[in-house]
């Protein structure tokens, strides 16, 4: 017998903006706290027990967390990464992500796992896999691929087995999956193709695993709707080669064939699982637990508001989203027999005994980790992996390319470096190119004249480079006065300083003062130009749409589509508003109502249509408009307001706050009514089945 209890709402805000929903929950240090990940820049860590957060971390704007944050339960630090390939640690007396450790790696991370009794290990995109430790000795390190160029990681676990951790993920490659299975003792890694059973066309769509002593239950939801189940040894017989199993169908038809989201699985202890999703084609999406061993659902749940088609389990709890708020379901599973599963099991034992019990906790050893048995949590083991190479002709290659720069002339660099880039990528690629950036720069450096903008250009476009790696870049880009690449370097570089922006920004508005009249304009803003052509022939279209007539100042754009581009960089830019506000106040009052005109040009164009997006193809949010104008007015308002040009601006833009006020006191004044109706709608079970009411609204 199961039972799900009456849930609750932990989150008080909502969660899951983003088309993944959470990107996860994971166990703090502490059994009864958990980190939240929301899908955009946010990690909260929750106490269940008094549904409230402890404490909130946010990476900047302009950043995105692309790996659920986990806990080092050596530590007790926190680890995320933002932007794939940017590591941060922090601890819960840490405010400012900006000022905590971190530690830019050199290939793209899909997963961070971390479970009691050893160290955090890094899972890469590629299949790669490290241990924390050896990771943060050196973040630079090559990188690996395991997997090939098409296969996609679809889903991964970590666990223990005889005090030893393992990790299985599963990859997917034109609908053929197979399932990796690394060995951290032994450093085995084995590859099993999982064969289609009964199942020949279905996809599959949610993975669940547990584990014993000598095989992984692999279990699967499949578009079909039926649930299947594939053993994996843990210890293969022929690990270097490519090994199949079959899957077995497990359960038939637990949801409906017919959906597509909103679907998953857990298992729950040796003879229940979990499942999320509508059973019938037509019903709403439930959970339900379901009785593995006699083949029958133990209880369901509706939940009308929907979910991400996430669920994640913990003690005798289920994390899940409904709606756009996360819920927790307490649930209970009593020992599995015949009685019980057909729901006539008698109450008379005791209630707190269920089939949990039966599990050896195989997750709980203070002897093993990584490589690092011996070490300490305040001292780490800091070793670097041996990893064969097996690409020297690429090396060489590169060798040679080194040596072309250091004495050629900027012509044959740039004919010798589109040859280097047409040969195939090596794992590690993104430290053969900052090599090469740097050993252009170095040049630059001796020699004033020797400028190889083209291939500056070539070697930023690789998306492997970051401002950490080169800083000397923009810097050398700065001093040429080089726009097109400054665009560039703040459209593709995550970790651009705050200083570095506003001095990118002060050229853009400079380079605008002097060119640009302040004559009207109609062409269609295209965010970016190409770099190979400055005449940008793309951004000499019209807008569509006339601008609001706003009775104001006229809407005409204060500067042409190339500078517009130029400041929409900039629009976009990760940045911290603390380490920003002082630089901005160094720009000259001239520029400043030069960018608050373009700003305010901006906000009419999005406020004419609440769901208008700016051409381009990376044009600026209104939410990014507007803090980019309180920033300004933060940083210049003294100043501004004694400068007689912008003193219209300023009226226009104190009446168009003025009237978002009034709005939002009228909307706050229908909330109020609203809310009486729902309480009103909340009672209607008490009414009978007839009756006339009336409502009076003031």
């Amino acid at each position: 017998m199961a039972a799900l209890e009456e849930g609750f709402t932990l989150s008080v805000v909502p969660l899951g903006a983003g088309p993944g929903g959470l990107l996860g929950v994971e166990q703090s240090n502490k059994t009864d706290q958990f980190l939240i990940t929301d899908s955009g820049r946010t990690v909260i860590l929750y106490k269940v027990s008094d549904q409230k957060p402890l404490g909130s971390w946010s990476v900047k704007q302009g950043q995105i967390i692309t790996c659920p944050a986990v806990c080092n339960f050596h530590t007790g630090e926190y680890i995320v990464v933002h932007d794939n390939k940017v590591l941060r640690l922090w601890n819960n007396e840490d405010v400012n992500l900006d000022k905590v450790f971190k530690a830019t790696l050199s290939a793209e991370v899909y997963r961070i796992h971390s479970i009691q009794g050893t160290e955090p290990v890094v899972l890469f995109k590629e299949g790669a896999v490290r241990g924390l430790e050896a990771l943060l000795a050196e973040p630079q390190q090559k990188i690996e691929s395991v997997i090939s160029a098409e296969e996609v990681i679809k889903w991964t676990k970590f666990f223990m087995v005889y005090r030893h951790p393992v990790l299985i993920f599963i990859t997917e490659k034109h609908g053929n999956y197979s399932a990796y299975v690394q060995m951290f003792n032994s450093h085995i890694l084995s590859k099993y193709t999982l064969l289609l059973g009964q199942e020949e066309k279905s996809v599959l769509q949610s993975f669940t695993a547990s584990v014993d002593r000598k095989f992984i239950s692999l279990m699967s939801l499949s578009s079909d709707g039926c649930i299947y189940e594939t053993l994996i040894p843990i210890h293969p017989s022929d690990p270097d080669k490519n090994q199949r199993v079959v899957r077995s169908l497990l359960l038939k038809t637990v949801v409906t064939g017919n959906a597509r989201n909103g679907v998953a699985l857990t298992i729950l202890d040796q003879d229940h699982i979990a499942v999320l999703g509508p059973p019938l084609p037509a019903s709403k999406e439930c959970l339900s637990i379901w009785n593995t061993k006699f083949q029958t659902v133990q209880t369901s749940k509706e939940l009308p508001q929907g979910t991400s088609g996430q669920l994640w389990y913990y003690g005798e709890n289920l994390f899940m989203l409904h709606g756009k708020f996360l819920t927790v379901i307490p649930y209970k599973c009593e020992v599995s027999s015949l009685a019980g599963a057909l729901g006539k099991l008698k109450h008379s034992q005791d209630p707190g005994t269920h089939a949990m019990s039966h599990f050896v906790n195989w997750e709980i050893s203070q002897e093993c980790g990584l490589g690092s048995q011996n070490s300490e949590p305040s001292k780490r083991t800091l070793r670097r992996r041996k990893i064969e190479a097996s690409v020297q002709p690429e090396v060489e290659a590169s060798k040679q390319l080194l040596s072309t720069i250091k004495k050629d002339s900027e012509k044959h660099i740039e004919v010798e470096l589109r040859k280097f880039l047409a040969i195939k990528r090596t794992p590690d690629f993104h430290t053969v190119i900052g090599d090469i950036v740097i050993g252009i720069l170095g040049r630059c450096k001796t020699e004033p004249s020797f400028y190889p903008r083209n291939s500056l250009m070539q070697l930023i476009q690789t998306h492997v480079l970051s401002y950490s790696l080169c800083p000397g870049l923009m810097e050398v880009a700065l001093e040429k006065m080089d726009v097109q690449m400054l665009q560039l370097c703040l459209q593709q570089f995550p970790d651009i300083p705050e200083a570095v922006t506003c001095a990118c920004l002060k050229i853009f508005l400079c380079d605008a003062v002097q060119d640009e009249q302040m004559e009207e304009q109609t062409e269609l803003l295209q965010n970016g130009f190409n770099p190979e052509d400055d005449n940008c022939n793309n951004c000499d279209k019209e807008f569509n749409e006339k601008p609001q007539d706003t009775g104001e100042e006229t809407t005409s754009c204060p500067v042409k589509p190339k500078k517009a581009a130029l400041l929409n960089a900039v629009l976009r830019s990760a940045y911290s508003e603390a380490f920003l506000l002082p630089h901005l106040k160094d720009i000259p009052a001239q520029h400043i109502t030069l960018f608050l005109q373009y700003l305010y040009f901006l906000y009419l164009k999005c406020s004419e249509n609440a769901t208008m997006t700016l051409p381009g193809t990376q044009p600026p949010t209104l939410n990014q408009i507007m803090d980019w104008i309180c920033l300004l007015l933060d940083a210049n308002f003294t100043v501004v307001v004694m400068i007689p040009e912008a003193k219209r601006l300023l009226l226009s833009l104190y009446k168009f706050v003025k009237s978002q006020i009034c709005i939002c006191s009228e909307l706050n004044k229908i909330e109020v009514s609203f809310r009486e109706l729902q309480k009103l709608n909340q009672e209607k079970n008490n009414r009978d089945l007839y009756s006339i009411e009336v409502l009076e609204l003031f």
